[in-house]
């Protein structure tokens, strides 16, 4: 089931997003998801929070700054079991707009969001980690054709 972000998750919320972003960024230096933890602890609760949920359990959640997806993480266990599309999904239906930043080593992202009907508008280096990232955008009307 998916819901809305309750403040009780955070913990839940916060142990999901590191373990994620150190999994999938493994071209990334480990402290750096490290030293970043306690600033997007705070920020958090000022996004827009979708989490799914079962048997009470968080398996995964998507976290939003009006339009702009932070990012959709899904614990190791539940991974590629259309737990993203869902959550992806849900929050297309209540927007006319969204976009991304999504690293370029991160294949398995990049092939996720093309398949859901992104597409690639610009490409960039993350200042803070000097990465090359894609700018992803998906629009209802793009999506048609």
């Amino acid at each position: 089931m998916i819901r809305d972000f309750m403040l009780k998750d955070i913990d839940c919320i916060m142990a999901l997003w590191l373990e994620t972003n150190k999994q999938t960024h493994d071209f990334i230096e480990g402290s750096y998801w490290d030293n970043n933890f306690i600033a997007v602890k705070e920020m958090l609760p000022q996004s827009t929070i979708y989490v799914y949920e079962c048997n009470n359990q968080i398996q995964g959640f998507i976290g939003l700054i009006d339009d702009y997806i932070g990012g959709i993480f899904i614990s190791k266990d539940n991974q590629s079991r259309g737990i993203g599309r869902k959550l992806l999904n849900y929050t297309k239906e209540k927007s006319m707009e969204l976009s991304l930043q999504v690293y370029q080593k991160n294949v398995r992202a990049v092939q996720f969001y093309l398949r859901e009907g992104f597409t690639i508008s610009k490409e960039q280096v993350d200042e803070e980690t000097g990465e090359i990232e894609y700018v992803m955008e998906w629009s209802p009307h793009q999506a048609a054709n």
